[in-house]
């Protein structure tokens, strides 16, 4: 599987495990609602500034979660 297809796979888990919206997955990272639902559907990939975003995020998220 490719990386950034992992990634946005991570995401997309993420934000249904927690049941959060797509807007507000969006909002967070900073990008608009119809970003996030492109690359859940896979139309487009994050560009490397989202990309760090998604990985930030995720990252923080994993360290909470081992707290």
């Amino acid at each position: 599987m490719q990386p950034m297809i992992k990634l946005v796979r991570e995401l997309e888990e993420y934000r249904l495990k927690n049941r959060i919206p797509q807007e507000e997955l969006a909002q967070t990272i900073g990008v608009a609602f119809s970003t996030v639902n492109r690359w859940i559907n896979g139309k487009t990939k994050p560009n490397k500034t989202q990309r760090y975003h998604i990985e930030k995020l995720l990252s923080k998220l994993s360290s909470q979660k081992g707290a």
